[in-house]
């Protein structure tokens, strides 16, 4: 267990106090149980409903301790061997009375006469004092192997309870391990009960797991799946970049490593609005055949207030721990407006900034990041030093080649043949026009088409492209400006 391997270090080093902040209360005992069981370490185990108890021995609490300081006034008593664990004590900890009897405790533990505690918690929310007096314990989340493990009992569980008709192969088997990546441990066994309630594991249960995962994650609000189209050709235009892409397909492979290559880590896509940014984070996603998931991280400030860092820090956790996969920071301008100027949140935007540069720098996770930004006056410096990203690509209105193959395209994908349009009047007509802004302009001619019971034509698509101006001309000045920024300093996507 490598969680117990870092626990066992920790108490090796001789730590007073350590504070875990989890909603896997279950895994945390068993984790500890597992050390104190390899130290031959006494331990007990603190609630406010049952009072103190017996870590290792299932056997009556001791009476008239459910009361916290009287509880930490008993735990003084125990001898320094004993490992201690305090469950939910942040309530507590917030009575300066209960407080003051706490530091006591702890400064006599530090001290080698008392035991040794860890304070786990749903909540990271522990005093400044607190946390001065001990040091962070982070479950880690399961690997692929204890992921299987969890399968495996799970199945053997719910079929000593009720037979279930397993009928997957190995490989299958190793997929859906896969798609639980990035979950805890009672998420995965909670996803695995629910594609085995209909009493049967199958390959039809791959779809299950995944879907289930999504839904898990989306209501985390941390990350988002994204659906990324299944080839490239539905993309039109960005050929250096797909070239770009093709050469480093294969460079999270240990023949990369072995070649004495490091994986990729990342891009920058800066430019116009709509011209198809969002396209390259999943033109990444196409080419090399990895998830994509978004992270909106102006989200994580109107929604976690007060723990927006910590939420970030287990955004990126979980982004590794689904690794190999891109990360997808969409508009991160706008995430950390502040950190470019004059803070006026009190000096947030640039610790989560700091927080994903130091990640960006350190992770060593094959995590691709992908960030994409419209305004280059809002990005802090430091993003766009030499080293942060791979490369730093800039996405232009599209040429009048690349127009044709973006209409040809959307009118595909309304069950339209292109060959029955005039491709080039239609890209003459759009000069200037983005991708999105095209996209809209056909399907504004087919409401309109649908409206007068007529056909779609290359008529009816003119008229409404000439009807409003595209960005590129009620914007120009603005435009200009981040192309001639952008001209020296950014590859060109297309």
């Amino acid at each position: 267990m490598r969680d117990a391997d870092r626990l066992q270090s920790l108490l090796d080093g001789g730590h007073a106090c350590l504070a875990a902040s989890t909603y896997e209360e279950d895994y945390l005992l068993v984790v500890i149980r597992e050390v104190a069981g390899r130290l031959q370490r006494p331990g007990v185990v603190w609630s406010g409903d049952t009072g103190v108890r017996d870590l290792l021995v299932r056997q009556p609490p001791m009476p008239s301790t459910t009361e916290f300081t009287t509880a930490i006034k008993h735990l003084g008593t125990l001898e320094p061997r004993t490992i201690a664990v305090l469950l939910d004590p942040v309530p507590y900890l917030r009575n300066e009375r209960q407080l003051r009897v706490f530091r006591t405790f702890i400064s006599e533990a530090a001290a080698g006469r008392g035991p040794m505690v860890v304070l786990a918690d749903h909540s990271d929310d522990f005093p400044p004092v607190v946390r001065a007096h001990s040091v962070e314990f982070e479950l880690s989340l399961p690997n692929e192997e204890e992921l299987e493990l969890l399968v495996r009992e799970t199945l053997r569980s719910m079929h000593a309870k009720s037979p279930i008709d397993i009928d997957i192969r190995r490989s299958e088997l190793g997929a859906l391990v896969r798609n639980l990546r990035g979950l805890s441990r009672r998420q995965a066994e909670q996803v695995v009960r629910e594609a085995i309630a209909d009493r049967r594991f199958d390959s039809d249960d791959l779809d299950t797991v995944l879907v289930a995962k999504r839904r898990m994650l989306a209501s985390a609000g941390l990350l988002e799946f994204i659906e990324a189209p299944h080839d490239l050709d539905d993309i039109g235009g960005l050929r250096r970049l797909k070239q770009w892409l093709s050469f480093r397909k294969r460079a999270f492979t240990d023949e990369a490593n072995a070649f004495g290559l490091e994986a990729p880590r990342g891009v920058l896509l800066l430019g116009v609005q709509g011209a198809g940014k969002s396209l390259c984070a999943k033109a990444i996603a196409t080419a090399w055949q990895r998830p994509l998931l978004r992270l909106d991280v102006s989200a994580l400030y109107d929604r976690y207030v007060g723990e927006s860092e910590r939420r970030l820090q287990d955004a990126l956790r979980q982004a590794e721990a689904m690794s190999p996969m891109i990360l997808w920071v969409d508009e991160i301008e706008k995430g950390f407006a502040s950190a470019a100027a004059q803070s006026t949140d009190g000096g947030l935007s640039q610790r989560m900034f700091g927080t994903l540069l130091t990640w960006m720098q350190e992770h060593r996770a094959p995590v691709f990041l992908v960030a994409t930004a419209n305004n280059i006056d809002a990005l802090p410096p430091e993003l766009l030093r030499k080293g942060r990203f791979d490369e730093i690509f800039f996405v232009d209105l599209p040429t009048d080649d690349v127009r044709k193959e973006i209409f040809a395209i959307h009118l595909r994908k309304r069950r339209r043949d292109p060959a029955s349009f005039d491709l080039d009047r239609l890209a003459a007509e759009s000069a200037g026009f983005s991708g999105a802004e095209i996209e809209q302009a056909i399907l504004t001619a087919l409401h309109e088409a649908f409206g007068k019971q007529q056909d779609l034509s290359t008529e009816q698509i003119c008229a409404v492209l000439g009807e409003s101006p595209p960005l590129s001309v009620t914007m120009a000045e603005k435009v200009a400006t981040l192309r001639a920024w952008a001209r020296q300093r950014c590859m060109p996507a297309d």
